[in-house]
This record gives structure tokens, C-alpha cells and sequence, in this order.
């Protein structure tokens, strides 16, 4: 069954993501003390009290706003609000009640949801401040006083949230089998505006601002029958341009989505081409034995020739030397140019990662492969290869069983690889190999 899901909505700088991390007991979602660091919809599945929910933390927002981050920001809001069974309106009794939250107030009560007034910063046990009662004007019943950084309340609050769950009958099917696809790569490099395309929808933040999505965003959809996890990161940078805190975070969290990914999209700008950061990022996927695909975005802004796309794809392949198995895509995030293309190699790539051969099978390619190249030898010592089994999947992880490890040198270690993908492909996935000496009866 689909979790009921809930939404932390309110102004910018009152506290919602210090509650999010504090109910999902991790730190999720970026804190700071400056307004505006949570920009998209954030999500994570929890509990309370043995039931299962889907929180949502959001950007704040500001209703009266001209800037052009924070109008998008409450567009954010207003989607995960749409999607949400339960509000939590979040403010602060230190600010008392503002403009804005009478607004915001006034927004929520006419999307006809759940709402619960959740009262920031009150940091002391017993009775609230005289402040605290002014909330009350705001028409949403009993607010709960709570401090999210010190976790005074949070349980009155949660207790309250879960009583206003709809039935399980009305909620909807969960998803399932989902491929968990993480789009990663510079800052800039189209991301986000893949991840729009592809959903239909303003998903996720875009603008020309380096650095506008900061957290990793999960997003779920469905194509011809499969269904997709789509988690969009924040640009990761050279380290020595990371000098805020907030940007060391979001390589962290970055990373963090690589490691629960099944496939990675590796982002690639066509008008700046492949460049090392590029190699570094698609590195750590490749060490974490991730799917892998290259997607060239901005392809439809590159004057072409007959000879223009081999050209590129030569470059990366040098740049990317030690990813051979990844396809290349060209696209447009903007015209949607070749995403069906994208879908069918992440598809593939899943199916090859998570793929599986029979020892019997293996060990046929190994015998062909080292009678056609003999092994290698040292001092009158030949390496000999006895059998191999495949151990695990995703991805593919084979133990070959040698007479001695020393004599296995890396040449003939990718020899044997390239021997194992003519016959089976794995296209789109790394292969994993265990050495192990046995000593022949």
C-alpha cells in the first residue's frame, strides 16, 4: 500500500528542515541559519508508532515575493502540497504571527487538506509564552508548541499528524520494482531540466544560477510499463570551489545518492565537453559498481557535420577510458531530444547489471579465452586459471579460482574481461573480479 504522505510548508528560516531531520532521524535536509537553503521538495519515508509516512520538506514560501528563486520555491511548495494528505504549517513564536503566515494560512485552507499548526522554538517545557496564543488567530485550530531542534513536542505533533491519515482503503497502490536512477555531473549541466522533461512537470528547480539545487531529489514516474526513481543532485563542484557549507552538504548528499542508486546518468555540457571533474564524478559511480550511462546534453546547440558526433565520442571515451562499458547519448533536456533513447539504455543497463550467468557458461568463455591467449608466465611459472562462478549481481561479481594471484597481471585480468563481455554483453555495467589461490588436487 502507498504511504500517506505529509508536507512541512511555512515561510523561509522557521525551522521546517531541523523538524524534517528530527522526525526522520537523519540529517537529510541542509540546515542553516540562512533563508532559502531548503529550495526543492525533499522526501523521506518514516514512522511513528509502527505507521509508515512519506515526509516532504519544502522550500519556504513567500507569497508576496519578486525574486525569482523564492517564486519558484512556492511553486515547489504548492506541488507537494497538492500531493500531500497531511499539512504541517510550520512558524515561529519568536517572529509571532507575520503577513505571511496569515497568508500561507489563508493559501493552505483553501487546498481543502489536513492542516496542523505547528508553533517553532519553544524551547522550554510547561506552560508557553504569551506569545504562543496569538497563533491561534490564525484559524487552524490548536497549535502544538514544538522545538524541533530540541525535540520538545515533536511527539504531540506526530500523534497528531497520524490521526489524521485517511483510511488505508483511500490511499493508493505503492510502486514497486522501481529502477532508482541518479542523475549526476557538474553544475549546469542540465539536470534538472532532464528531469522536468522527462516528468512533464516543473519538478525540480531550474535557472541559470550555479548551484540551484542543492539537496537530492526523488522523484518517481513511469515509462512503457517500468517504473523510475529519478534522483536529481546538486552540481558537485572542484573542492576548491566549495566554500560555503551548504555546498560541502550537497556533494556529501551527492554522493550519498550515487550509493542508492541502480543506475547512474552522468551529465556531460556539449559546449564545454568532457573535463575532469566530469571523470571524478563518473569515477566514484564506476568504484561503487553503479550502472552507468553518459548522456551528452545541449547536443541541439552544437553546429554538426557529418563527422561531429564520432568526433565526441572519441573524446569521451578517452576521458572515460576506465568506463568502456557506458553507451553515450546525445540529447536535448530542452527539446527532449533522444530521452526515449535514455530510457531504453537505463532499462538495458538495470537489466545488465542485475544480471546473472551459470558457472557452466563462464567457465566455456574461460576455456575458449585461454586457449586463444595463453596465460601469462614468470620464471617458468604459468599462471593457470581453474574455474570461475559468478558470486553476486548488481553488479555482476566474479571469483576466479588461479593457481597463484601474482601471476594474474591486470593485462590479462582485462583480457579476460573483454572475453566475458564479447559473449554476454553487461553492456552499461561494471564487472567486479575475486582473485582467490587454489592450490590444485
Amino acid at each position: 500500500m502507498k504511504k500517506p504522505t505529509v508536507a512541512i510548508v511555512g515561510r523561509p528560516n522557521v525551522g521546517k528542515s531541523a523538524l524534517f531531520n528530527k522526525i526522520s532521524g537523519e540529517r537529510i535536509s541542509i540546515v542553516e541559519d540562512t533563508p532559502g537553503v531548503t529550495r526543492d521538495r525533499i522526501y523521506i519515508d518514516t514512522e511513528w508508532n509502527g505507521i509508515s509516512f512519506t515526509l516532504i520538506d519544502t522550500g519556504g514560501i513567500e507569497p508576496a515575493s519578486n525574486d525569482e528563486i523564492l517564486k519558484q520555491m512556492k511553486r515547489q511548495a504548492d506541488l507537494a502540497v497538492d500531493m500531500s494528505d497531511v499539512i504541517v504549517l510550520m512558524t515561529n513564536v519568536r517572529d509571532g504571527v507575520t503577513a505571511n503566515d496569515t497568508e500561507v494560512a489563508y493559501m493552505l485552507q483553501k487546498a481543502g487538506k489536513k492542516i496542523i499548526l505547528a508553533v517553532n522554538k519553544v524551547d522550554s517545557v510547561g506552560e508557553p509564552p504569551p506569545e504562543f496564543y496569538e497563533f491561534y488567530n490564525l484559524g487552524l485550530g490548536d497549535p502544538i508548541a514544538i522545538s524541533s531542534v530540541h525535540g520538545l513536542g515533536l511527539g504531540d505533533l506526530l500523534d497528531k499528524i497520524t490521526a489524521e491519515f485517511p483510511p488505508p482503503e483511500n490511499i493508493g497502490e505503492d510502486d514497486e520494482e522501481l529502477i532508482k536512477v541518479a542523475v549526476i555531473g557538474r553544475p549546469n549541466a542540465g539536470k534538472s531540466s532532464l528531469i522536468n522533461k522527462i516528468l512533464g512537470e516543473d519538478r525540480v528547480i531550474v535557472s541559470d544560477i550555479a548551484g540551484t539545487t542543492r539537496d537530492a531529489i526523488d522523484t518517481r514516474c513511469e515509462k512503457n510499463g517500468d517504473k523510475y526513481l529519478f534522483i536529481d543532485t546538486a552540481g558537485m563542484r572542484k573542492r576548491g570551489k566549495i566554500d560555503e557549507n551548504i555546498e560541502h552538504y550537497s556533494v556529501v548528499r551527492s554522493l550519498a545518492a550515487i550509493d542508492r542508486s541502480d543506475v547512474c546518468v552522468i551529465m556531460i555540457d556539449a559546449n564545454e565537453g568532457v573535463t575532469e571533474q566530469d571523470t571524478k564524478i563518473a569515477g566514484y559511480a564506476h568504484e561503487q559498481g553503479r550502472a552507468c550511462i553518459i548522456a551528452v546534453n545541449k547536443w541541439d546547440l552544437i553546429d554538426k557535420d557529418g563527422k561531429t558526433m564520432n568526433s565526441f565520442k572519441s573524446r569521451i571515451r578517452e576521458g572515460f577510458s576506465f568506463m568502456s562499458y557506458a553507451p553515450v547519448v546525445f540529447i536535448s533536456a530542452l527539446t527532449g531530444q533522444r530521452t526515449d533513447k535514455l530510457f531504453e539504455e537505463i532499462k538495458e543497463a538495470n537489466i545488465q547489471h542485475k544480471r546473472r550467468i551459470s558457472t557452466g557458461m563462464l567457465n566455456d568463455v574461460l576455456n575458449e579465452a585461454t586457449a586463444k591467449q595463453q596465460p601469462p608466465s614468470d620464471k617458468g611459472k604459468r599462471l593457470k586459471l581453474y574455474y570461475g562462478t559468478q558470486a553476486s549481481s548488481a553488479p555482476p561479481t566474479f571469483v576466479l579460482f588461479v593457481n597463484s594471484k601474482e601471476l594474474f597481471h591486470y593485462s590479462y585480468l582485462r583480457y579476460i574481461e573483454n572475453q566475458i563481455r564479447m559473449a554476454f554483453g553487461f553492456d552499461g555495467t561494471p564487472l567486479h573480479f575475486i582473485i582467490r589461490e587454489k592450490k590444485k588436487d
